[in-house]
């Protein structure tokens, strides 16, 4: 069974600067368990089928002046059937004054009241965007994250590999290190992913032979990031002189994460070779890649080989060469 996560409320009025109108207890203590939102127009109409009360539930303009609308015998009964299914929440937007009915309605159900200055549908998207990053789906992957002129890398590969150092080298080249050794991922939606370091351990790099720094102290707060979107994996491996290693990159290959598909690079370690620039290159080539261009492709254009296939005789003698 896939592991439920919860923001407390308390994080989501210190986020979106809300205002409290009444809590029936500590704000820490209450849990918001769904990324979804409601607005209870249908509901206060005594259509309750399928509601949801772990949502957060929004009034605007629309929702209070239909309560305004109602005779006071109508409105009581409205209320008790929407209170009465104990939301997780209930925010006012716009600033809107709040009739004294909501307030008492709201404490004799124990459902806590909030207020916010936003109009409504901005608020809406910032809150669900927000409720999709604090409750996503997660695992933690051994690795490096950096941005590279944008782009999120996660550079994966044995201990030992060279993921910290080569940390180190875009740091010191102007990019920016979001987390190393553990990466917390966050499924965020259906096609992104979002990596961040574990708090404990946020902006340390260990350095074999020099023990652990911290990069924001040696290097500033440009070199840091709290969070970023994983575009490309990188996977560093040995040098096997019996694998062939793709030296075209005409298709992209894929990883899943999280049933997420990332584009993924395997780089062969030898002596020499300068990582970080690799990576550099790696990430502007997929942001080339992803508006439409491809190098590789270009060459085969000129060369008048289009039709040539991955996998055909010629090419291969070619990738093996």
């Amino acid at each position: 069974m896939a592991e439920k996560y919860f923001v407390t409320l308390d994080k989501i009025i210190d986020n979106h600067s809300l205002e409290v109108v009444y809590v029936p207890k500590p704000a820490n203590e209450i849990k918001i368990e769904t990324n979804e939102i409601n607005r209870p127009g249908i509901v206060l109409t005594g259509y309750v089928d399928f509601f949801d009360p772990l949502r957060i539930q929004i009034l605007g303009w629309t929702e209070l002046g239909f309560l305004r609308n109602m005779l006071k015998e109508e409105r009581d009964k409205a209320l008790g059937y929407w209170l009465g299914l104990h939301p997780a929440a209930a925010v006012i937007t716009r600033g809107l004054d709040i009739p004294d009915y909501l307030i008492s309605a709201c404490e004799e159900y124990e459902v806590p009241l909030l207020s916010t200055n936003e109009e409504t549908s901005p608020f809406i998207a910032a809150l669900i965007g927000f409720l999709n990053r604090q409750l996503a789906p997660r695992i933690t992957r051994h690795g490096v994250l950096v941005e590279v002129y944008g782009e999120g890398v996660l550079i994966v590969g044995e201990s030992g590999a060279g993921k910290s150092e080569t940390a180190i080298e875009l740091i010191k080249r102007g990019h920016r290190l979001v987390a190393d050794d553990a990466v917390e991922i966050r499924k965020v939606s259906d096609k992104t992913l979002e990596g961040y370091s574990p708090s404990n351990i946020r902006h340390f790099i260990e350095l074999r032979g020099i023990g652990i720094i911290n990069a924001r102290r040696i290097f500033g707060m440009g070199a840091v990031k709290p969070q970023e979107k994983i575009d490309m994996v990188i996977q560093l491996e040995e040098w096997d002189s019996t694998k062939a290693y793709d030296r075209l990159g005409l298709d992209n290959e894929y990883t899943k994460i999280l049933d997420v598909k990332v584009p993924v690079i395997t780089v062969p370690i030898t002596p020499g070779r300068n990582l970080a620039v690799i990576v550099e290159t790696a990430a502007m080539n997929n942001r080339q890649k992803k508006m439409g261009y491809n190098g590789a492709k270009e060459l085969m254009h000129s060369l008048g080989m289009d039709d040539i296939q991955p996998n055909d005789k010629e090419l291969e003698i070619w990738k093996n060469s």
